[in-house]
Parts: C-alpha cells; sequence; structure tokens
C-alpha cells in the first residue's frame, strides 16, 4: 500500500496519467478528439510550449526562487524579429533563427546579471525587463503586426517531415536528449543541481554561481527566442503580445513535471510530460467551450493546487 502511494504520488505518474484522462474525456466530448491526426496536432501545439518551458525549467532548477516573467515578451521579440528578417523568404530562416535567439539570449543575460550582480529578486527583474521589451516591440513595429514566415519554416513546423511527424517534433526530441544530456551527463549539470539544492554550500565548493545562474536566465532567453520562430512558423505571422499567453503555461508545464519551485530537483522528461497535459487540459476547455478568461483561471488554479501538493517541497536549505 505504502509502495502505491508514493507511486501515485510521484508527479511524473500522475502527469502521465493525466495525459491518459484527459485523452478520454476529449474522444468522449468530441470524438474523433483521441485520433492520430489530432494528437500530431496537439503534440506540435505542446512543443512551442516545451521548448520555451526547457529554460524555464533551468532557471527554476538553478534554485533561489527562480522564475523568468520575461520569456512571453521575449517570444513576442523573437517572432516579431525572425518574421521581419524573413519576409516570406526561405533563404533568410537561419539568419532568422541566429537573429532572433541571439538578441533574446542577450536580453536574458541582462536579466540574470540583474539577479545575480544588483541582487534584484527573479520576480521583479524579469516583470521589469518584460516592461522595457514590449515598450521596444511597441517602438519597433509601431503596434502594427510586421513580418512573415517563410513557406518552408511553416512547412517544417506543420506538414510531416520523418515518419509521418511534423519537424517541430523531431526538434522538440532532440532538445529533449540535449537537456538530458546537459543536465545529468555534464558537470554544468551537476553545479545547477547543487546550486540549486544549496548554493551557499555550491559557493563554498568553488562553484561560480554567479556566472552560472546569468548563464540560465541567457539560456530561457535563447529558447525563448526559438519558441518565438516556431510560433511564426505555426501561424504564418506575428503580434507584439503573441507571446503572452506562454508566461503562466511554461511555469505550470515545470511543476507538473515535478520540479520543485525552491530548485535542484526534477528533469526535463517530466516538463515534456507536463506541457503535453497542459495542451490537452487548453484543448479539453477549448471543446467545452471556455472563454479565455475562463481557461486562464483554470490555469492558476491548477498551479495553486499543484503547488500544495508538491510544487513548493523544498530539502533542508544551509
Amino acid at each position: 500500500m505504502n509502495r502505491g502511494k508514493a507511486i501515485l504520488s510521484d508527479p511524473l505518474v500522475l502527469a502521465a496519467i493525466s495525459i491518459l484522462v484527459l485523452l478520454g474525456l476529449g474522444e468522449f466530448l468530441s470524438p474523433g478528439f483521441a485520433q492520430g491526426s489530432q494528437i500530431v496536432r496537439l503534440l506540435v501545439v505542446s512543443a512551442i510550449l516545451g521548448i520555451v518551458a526547457a529554460g524555464q525549467s533551468l532557471v527554476v532548477i538553478g534554485g533561489r526562487e527562480g522564475i523568468d516573467l520575461s520569456v512571453g515578451a521575449l517570444i513576442s521579440l523573437g517572432a516579431v524579429l525572425a518574421g521581419n528578417v524573413m519576409s516570406g523568404s526561405d533563404g533568410a530562416i537561419l539568419p532568422a533563427i541566429l537573429v532572433a535567439g541571439g538578441v533574446t539570449f542577450v536580453v536574458g543575460l541582462v536579466s540574470g546579471l540583474g539577479v545575480t550582480l544588483l541582487r534584484i529578486p527573479p520576480l521583479v527583474m524579469t516583470l521589469g525587463m518584460t516592461g522595457v521589451v514590449q515598450g521596444g516591440l511597441i517602438v519597433l513595429s509601431r503596434g502594427i503586426p510586421s513580418g512573415n514566415a517563410a513557406p518552408a519554416l511553416m512547412g517544417f513546423v506543420n506538414q510531416p517531415l520523418l515518419f509521418g511527424l511534423p519537424g517541430i517534433l523531431v526538434v522538440w526530441a532532440v532538445i529533449g536528449v540535449a537537456m538530458w544530456f546537459l543536465l545529468r551527463r555534464t558537470a554544468l549539470g551537476y553545479a545547477i543541481y547543487a546550486m540549486g539544492s544549496n548554493e551557499r554550500a555550491a559557493v563554498l565548493t568553488g562553484l561560480p554561481t554567479r556566472a552560472i545562474r546569468t548563464l540560465l536566465y541567457g539560456l530561457s532567453g535563447l529558447f525563448a527566442g526559438l519558441t518565438g520562430v516556431c510560433v511564426i512558423g505555426y501561424t504564418g505571422n506575428s503580434f507584439i503580445s503573441v507571446g503572452d499567453q506562454y508566461v503562466l503555461p511554461s511555469i505550470i508545464a515545470v511543476v507538473i513535471g515535478g520540479i520543485s519551485l525552491a530548485g535542484g530537483s526534477g528533469n526535463y522528461f517530466g516538463v515534456i510530460l507536463g506541457a503535453i497535459a497542459l495542451t490537452l487540459l487548453q484543448s479539453v476547455l477549448t471543446t467545452l467551450q471556455f472563454e479565455f478568461w475562463g481557461r486562464q483561471l483554470i490555469f492558476g488554479a491548477v498551479l495553486l493546487v499543484l503547488m500544495l501538493l508538491y510544487g513548493r517541497t523544498r530539502q533542508l536549505r544551509v
């Protein structure tokens, strides 16, 4: 009985069960919801969320109450930059990716420097950066949607590429392997967990915690910028608030995946399951014709419940 309770209290098990339950509920409410082509479409949406959640998970695992609230604005920035660089040209896809990823990586580094050098709380720093980026986007685009995705990028995101799966799912799988390797097979990964578990002890062992934390925010910005490229590839065009809808879900996906908001624990595989479960929940709510505000209300309630269950679990900090 105790073993059964332990299994059912495992966030990964709960996430997997949630996926199965939501698939069944969706099929009951709308026959065809769980058919192959529909599942692939849901996985594409999950991949977009999962990519930005990869950067969010690194910041959270790194500890010190790290949450990056600027990811929504950086997704919008990445989408606008990529769209304007591409302007519908297939030959400009690589430059667009480099520009979007490079700029958002630098913005993330600035947030990291504010957190580490100026000792600004992460929530305050990233929220302030959100305002700066959104203001810059208004100046850049003059509030008018601009830029278009290249046809090849749209095909890569939406059309089958390998084994009947769109290219974005292949990219997501590669990111998943890269995240596993980074966190479980590199000195940097061990340092991230050590820093998140007990930063004071990490400093005493000689780890450059400030540099590592700054890099984590830079990587979060990079993943957000790449998500912006994926978003414009999915939709075909961009606008200055396209990324706002990903801020809260990126945090919820991390918590569903079993990463403690106290830092120092968890893995990206759980975040993948969390992104899929959250996308399914959103799709079910859409099927039930919930308005946007209703979905946001439920997302917020889900986050609070998850935090009460295990999201705030922390080991002893010295």
